[in-house]
């Protein structure tokens, strides 16, 4: 929200995304929900998908939190780390 609210106060346009920025986000995705589908087609345990899914969501945080209070405005908009 707060990246939207400064470009309409700067008058900036939304960056475009390019293929490999989409394409990182489309493996950033899969690789968020692969511990989830794992264990409930029987491919591992509960616990391995647990423990999987708790690793993959705290990085996640951590990428969310340096993007939002570390980077520029500019380059944070352009990274495929972010909701499109």
């Amino acid at each position: 929200m707060r990246f939207a609210w400064l470009r309409t106060k700067e008058g900036r346009d939304a960056p475009t995304a390019t293929l490999s920025g989409r394409l990182t986000l489309i493996a950033y995705n899969v690789a968020f929900w692969v511990p989830v589908v794992m264990p409930i087609v029987g491919v591992t345990s509960y616990r391995v998908g647990f423990m999987a899914f708790l690793a993959i969501t705290l990085v996640r945080a951590l990428i969310n939190g340096y993007r939002v209070n570390v980077m520029p405005v500019a380059a944070a908009e352009r990274t495929p780390f972010r909701q499109p």
